[in-house]
């Protein structure tokens, strides 16, 4: 793969130290998604980060899906995860799934109850919730907890062969109701839930909880280096808690780093399925969305993705960034690989009076002039083109360059037009205009009679494709909207559209180049003067396509 960082961090000194002092003999690291939703720009980073950092040492990387809670999962989100990576740029080592192990996490349970260190408990969710604590006064000890071993091994069996009922008894490991870390006093690590699972069909209705499986699931993989984001710094003892006493033979060992956010994106699962259902949103792949579908049909490319990910760097704190970074690597990706090209978004029609009547030429035109090996092109040129509402003016402020009453301007790849006469119809609007054109200035004539200093840009009216432009802005109209508190344990606000953007997203009709016509999705463009533009996924047709602004031409990142 392309450029891959070579910048030190904490994580990569560890590695490197592991590695030379004999502590693991490779590197192994794993993306484990829940298969509960769609991958956004934060798992886009752990990505990366995972399978780069076991690459740049020879290791590997494993996809593994921690699909131990049922009631949230679906075979629909286990494709969209495997495509996503890939469509990143990355190649697992090994598809694992969590639910493959639940055999032996039943059995490291087992362990647990022989050593006096796990226990059934009757109490009800919300008792146990109570007798938790909180950060300043120490937990209750559940009536349950001094259970025998076998006692406990008995009703945990019967747990397993389906005897109660959903949220009847837990089992929860016995670590010190004291501690001073909430996820030490005896977290749950088994719930019965009586629900088919997409790969395990009815085979089990009780389910290890995440804190408990994840560390397991590393253990059996043999992975070195268990890469979380900070959230879980404070579940790391248990982490460790797990492996040790339930007597794994392979020690993995997790290690955090800081969250990056995009300052103003929505990517709370809760959050985007309020606003696909509110009809805000077309879907979990709507452009203005920071999930990786979205980005995908937006237009960013997986190496300006990595691009940026690999700038914004990895730390032991958590940061937010301005979007314009992210759109800076975009543009930067993009600019030496697509094909320019001409589109009216906002047209007004220009009729050159003195262009002979019928006649058509072919203009020739370099496809990207910074990449001459992309060649040239041909464009139609005739007597009615179509520029845009914004480069005519009928009272133009100082500086201003382009057309207007008396005003000569160079047409992109064309010729000089000079503006004689403006139409309007019964409300006053400018609805053409009718120019002349000198023949002698032809570009690319070598002609020096004389300058402009305006180039705008045109289509040509008779062969112009009509087209759809879908214009984005921020998703979010002010600073401060939260973008992930689902997942910090905040419910869904109700007044989330209160916060969103109304001109978020503009829909303009307009038209393109004939060439363009038959464009499919994803086929991206960057029209002269406008910006980087991909073909949409959903809504496009041959006979009319449809394109979806990208970024910009312009970077403030820079």
């Amino acid at each position: 793969m392309e450029n891959k960082s070579t910048a030190s961090n904490f994580i990569k000194t560890i590695m490197q130290e592991d590695l030379k002092e004999g502590r693991v003999k490779e590197v192994v690291t794993r993306f484990p998604p829940e298969p509960n939703g769609y991958l956004h720009i934060g798992h886009a980073r752990a990505i990366t980060i995972n399978f780069e950092l076991a690459d740049q040492f020879g290791g590997r990387t494993n996809l593994r899906f921690d699909d131990t809670n049922p009631l949230k999962e679906d075979v629909e989100f286990v494709n969209s995860i495997q495509e996503d990576v890939k469509w990143l740029g990355f190649e697992w080592e090994g598809l694992h799934y969590a639910s493959d192990y639940f055999e032996e996490m039943y059995e490291r349970a087992l362990v647990l109850i022989r050593k006096g260190l796990a226990y059934v408990d009757d109490q009800s969710a919300e008792q146990i919730r109570e007798t938790r604590g909180t950060l300043t006064q120490p937990g209750k000890e559940s009536p349950y907890r001094n259970r025998t071993p076998e006692e406990n091994l008995d009703l945990f069996q019967r747990m397993r062969a389906g005897e109660f009922k959903d949220g009847e008894r837990v089992l929860r490991a016995k670590v010190d109701m004291n501690s001073p870390n909430i996820n030490m006093r005896d977290p749950v690590i088994f719930r019965i839930s009586h629900t088919h699972h997409h790969n395990t069909g009815d085979k089990w209705c009780i389910y290890p909880m995440y804190a408990y499986a994840h560390p397991l699931e590393d253990a059996i993989e043999g992975v070195t280096h268990s890469l979380c984001s900070l959230e879980f710094e404070d579940q790391r003892p248990f982490y460790d808690w797990v492996i040790r006493e339930t007597e794994m033979p392979h020690v993995s060992r997790q290690y955090e780093f800081g969250k990056l956010k995009i300052a103003g994106a929505i990517i709370g699962k809760r959050y985007i399925k309020q606003l696909v259902e509110k009809g805000v949103l077309d879907g979990w792949d709507d452009p203005r969305v920071y999930t990786v579908s979205g980005m995908r049909r937006r237009g960013f490319t997986p190496e300006g993705i990595r691009a940026f990910i690999r700038e914004a760097g990895v730390s032991k704190s958590n940061g937010t960034v301005d979007p314009r970074m992210l759109e800076h690597f975009i543009r930067e990706d993009l600019k030496l690989k697509v094909p320019r090209t001409m589109g009216v978004l906002r047209p007004l029609k220009v009729v050159i009076t003195n262009y002979p009547e019928g006649q058509v030429e072919m203009l020739d035109t370099e496809v990207n002039a910074e990449v001459p090996e992309m060649g040239m092109r041909q464009i139609p040129f005739s007597r009615e083109i179509y520029i845009e509402q914004d480069d005519f003016t009928e009272n133009p402020p100082p500086k201003y360059h382009r057309l207007y009453p008396g005003n000569e301007v160079r047409l992109k790849a064309a010729y000089f037009i000079k503006c004689e006469e403006v139409v309007k119809d019964a409300e006053g609007n400018v609805v053409e205009l009718r120019c002349t054109y000198d023949p002698e200035t032809k570009s690319g004539s070598g002609f020096t009679g004389r300058k402009v200093k305006g180039t705008i840009h045109w289509v040509e009216a008779t062969r112009a494709v009509p087209a759809e432009f879908r214009l984005y802005d921020a998703l979010v109209a002010e600073k401060g909207a939260d973008e992930e508190n689902e997942e910090e344990g905040a419910a869904a606000g109700d007044d989330i559209l209160k916060g969103i953007n109304p001109k978020s997203l503009e829909i303009i009709q307009g038209f393109v180049d004939p060439s363009l016509k038959g464009a499919k999705p994803q086929d991206k463009f960057q029209f002269f003067r406008h910006g980087y533009f991909n073909v949409d996924s959903k809504n496009n047709t041959p006979e009319k396509p449809v394109f979806n602004l990208t970024v910009s031409l312009k970077s403030s990142f820079d």
